[in-house]
């Protein structure tokens, strides 16, 4: 095994982080400009992949959120870990409860935060009023599933966590198929009409985000947990004692990868693959790829120690709620990279404006961070 893996701290996970970020602030636009400038084919189907599906099935644009759970999970292990060495304690669920105490507490600050700046990006500040405030959000799915995800990780060993796993997603499936919904009946999986949404009209407070649904809901959270969990068991695993070998370690998680998309792909008849609804079965299928996705930057840049390419990745996924919520409309960094770039692109061919627009605003973005990150300065939530 790498002496990364035995760390603190992966650098794959900071980089995969910024490459999952990158997509949200700003590289989906880069790339429907070059689609739309060029027509190559290529970028024309990168540019539908960077659209979130109208109900059921799967783009990669449907993938980044999952995949930033994934990672919040995935770190869990490494940020636990100077707990357990200090415990003297194998794993994190044997740590005495007078430890575990102050952890609970700041899981939860951190849980109710990510909750308040979910808030702040739909809108809080607007004060158009309780019943026209958004209280669902990204982030707040964030910190709910990233939460009991912790609290299962910190008080079951490896064998229980992954039994909740599956009672987690089974449980989802039987809810969303087997409970009758007034009106509709039960499992009829659209937006009116699917239990997911009737809880959320019933108890989610504020307004939703879609009238009759909101896809940061309160009754899909649940299956999100089993996608931190997924993050959880495929760092728990690289650093396990089994395989010396950090290549047998990445084979198994390749296969567990496979194993789990070909698992969502067969519940996709039962149970459609579905992101609005997070299906149990896109839980297994964005599962196997988030597990992919870190296995290629873990085996480039943690085994084989090619680095240097992976630095704004980096600098993005070192601050990524910062970059997140700034993108969302708290900086325009539109404004930003036109004082700057604007008379640049201007003397351009014209049909080039959009592309070179765009990647001024990455630039400008990715400038702001790596400033950040050289002077050590990051919002810790």
């Amino acid at each position: 095994m790498s002496n990364q893996s035995k760390n603190l701290r992966l650098i794959s996970l900071d980089a995969l982080r910024g490459f999952d970020m990158f997509w949200i602030m700003s590289g989906e636009h880069i790339i429907h400009a070059l689609a739309e400038t060029t027509h190559i084919p290529a970028f024309e189907w990168m540019s539908e992949q960077l659209h979130h599906t109208a109900w059921d099935g799967i783009t990669f644009y449907d993938m980044i959120f999952p995949l930033f759970l994934f990672i919040a999970g995935a770190s869990m292990p490494f940020s636990m870990q100077k707990k357990v060495q200090e415990a003297s304690v194998a794993e994190a669920y044997q740590l005495p409860f007078n430890i575990k105490k102050p952890l609970y507490w700041s899981m939860l600050k951190r849980t109710i935060t990510l909750i308040f700046l979910g808030m702040v990006v739909n809108g809080l500040f607007k004060w158009n009023g309780y019943e026209q405030t958004r209280m669902a959000s990204v982030l707040g799915r964030i910190g709910l599933a990233w939460f009991f995800a912790g609290l299962i990780y910190l008080n079951a060993d490896t064998r229980k966590q992954v039994y909740w796993f599956v009672f987690i997603l089974v449980l989802y499936w039987a809810l969303m198929k087997l409970v009758p919904v007034p009106g509709f009946g039960a499992g009829v999986l659209t937006k009116e009409g699917s239990l997911e949404s009737y809880i959320d009209r019933l108890l989610l407070p504020g307004r939703l985000h879609s009238k009759v649904f909101d896809p940061e809901g309160l009754l899909s959270t649940i299956p999100a947990i089993g996608t931190a969990l997924l993050g959880v068991f495929t760092t728990t695993f690289l650093r396990s004692k089994y395989y010396n070998s950090s290549y047998g370690k990445i084979a198994v998680l390749a296969i567990a990868g496979l194993v789990l998309v070909l698992i969502g792909l067969v519940w996709d008849i039962s149970f459609p693959i579905n992101k609005r609804l997070w299906s149990s079965s896109f839980v297994c299928v964005v599962g196997g790829f988030s597990i992919w996705f870190f296995v290629v930057f873990y085996l480039i840049i943690d085994v084989w120690g090619f680095q240097k390419w992976a630095a704004p990745f980096i600098w993005i996924g070192s601050n990524s709620i910062l970059i997140y919520m700034a993108s969302e409309g708290i900086v325009n960094f539109g404004h930003t990279a036109n004082f700057f770039f604007g008379g640049l692109i201007l003397h351009s061919p014209e049909h080039w404006h959009n592309v070179l627009t765009a990647c001024s605003i990455t630039l400008t973005q990715v400038i702001l961070l790596k400033i950040l990150y050289k002077n050590k300065v990051f919002l810790k939530v």
